[in-house]
């Protein structure tokens, strides 16, 4: 997920409002116009779906067998275009893999990876310039949303493993310990905008320990600044990603306050009218390519595999004891009950929202994965 800075947010949102895109208002399905047969998958048993409103740390996510669900080729191939802020993070990697294993191909589908910000993306997206992105719902999303936009989220990304402690540290003063830590007032560095959907995680930890988004000073900072800022005394607090935040982690000094919610994607796969309404046989297949790619390569703890891990560092184009330093992510395709609500709320708490809260049924489409796993609702 690309974070950026409240300007950004507003900046796109003019961008959103000029494009005007009708809203799709279908709710939970697709927005064909005829409703879609859902046949049983080979390899997609029970546990291929399951409960969006289980919220629980310790959920398993949905998977199907190895190498599952199976390839359907299209008659006609088609060429498909999916904007990513990055190609340099892990929760990419399934996309990376999925094209340099030929998963796409598999499909009838060209894939081309784009790099792109999210705030010049998504006027694409809605227009149909780009065929899907691999974002979040952001509040330029949600924004661009109620301004007409027509873009759903898809498909999620990865929830963190719970020995992670990627997300909201603080240097800690005499007398404080990680269950007391007055945050009210302090100065926050974080290279995440207040429009990210970090802002939600970022909330619920700030306000276990008398904060809030609108309590704390925020200063943005470099990637590279956060940790510095912190150690230096530049800012009380900051959000460290990972790896970083191993750099402070043995050190009493600090402490780890909180971060995203464990079984709980924030991000993942946003689609436009092209997949959404004009070629859904596409964007089911797309989205088959993808879920094959979690279910043959990254169902478990794929960096028990010192060959994939050498492999996802090649395509990462990063070191590969960057990589082994931190546990794998919980790859999961599934979206949670409530996730665009908890974040508009945040986005309020922030002020970087506008117009007036939409319906998970404006945002979220889980029908397209529902029909790549069988699953009928």
């Amino acid at each position: 997920m690309r974070h950026f800075a409240c300007s950004a947010v507003l900046a796109a949102g003019a961008l959103l409002a000029a494009a005007g895109c009708a809203a799709q208002e279908s709710g939970e399905g697709t927005g064909a116009s005829e409703p879609r047969a859902i046949k049983a998958v080979s390899g997609c048993g029970d546990g291929s779906w399951t409960d969006p409103a289980d919220l629980a740390a310790d959920r398993a996510p949905a998977r199907c067998a190895e190498g599952t669900p199976a390839p359907q080729p299209l008659t006609e191939r088609r060429k498909l275009t999916i904007a990513t802020g990055t190609l340099s993070a892990e929760y990419v990697a399934p996309l990376q893999v999925a094209v340099a294993k030929g998963e796409f191909k598999k499909e009838g589908l060209d894939v081309t990876l784009k790099v792109l910000p999210t705030p010049d993306a998504l006027p694409l997206l809605a227009k149909g310039d780009v065929d899907a992105q691999w974002a979040a719902p952001e509040a330029a999303v949600i924004n661009g949303v109620n301004s007409g936009f027509d873009i759903k989220w898809v498909a999620g990304n990865f929830s963190p493993d719970p020995k992670s402690k990627s997300g909201l540290w603080v240097r800690l003063k005499d007398g404080e310990s990680a269950s007391h830590v007055p945050m009210a007032d302090r100065k926050l560095g974080t290279m995440i905008g207040k429009g990210s959907v970090i802002a939600y995680p970022m909330n619920q930890a700030l306000k276990k320990h008398g904060g809030g988004l609108d309590k704390v000073q925020f200063q943005a900072l470099g990637s590279a600044d956060v940790l510095t800022a912190l150690q230096n005394g530049g800012v009380d607090s900051a959000w460290l990603l990972d790896p970083v935040w191993r750099k402070v982690d043995s050190d009493d000094r600090y402490a780890f306050l909180g971060g995203q919610p464990p079984g709980e994607p924030l991000g993942g796969m946003l689609f436009g009218p092209n997949l959404l309404k004009d070629d859904v046989d596409a964007g089911v297949a797309l989205l088959r390519a993808y879920i094959r790619t979690i279910n043959t390569y990254f169902a478990g703890d794929y960096k028990k595999d010192p060959a994939f891990v050498a492999e996802l560092a090649k395509l990462m184009k990063t070191d590969r004891t960057v990589l082994e330093s931190t546990p794998s992510l919980r790859m999961d395709w599934e979206i949670r009950a409530g996730t665009t609500n908890r974040l508009q709320s945040a986005y309020r708490a922030a002020g970087v929202s506008e117009g007036d809260p939409l319906p998970e049924s404006r945002l979220v489409d889980r029908a397209l994965y529902g029909e790549a796993v069988g699953h009928r609702p």
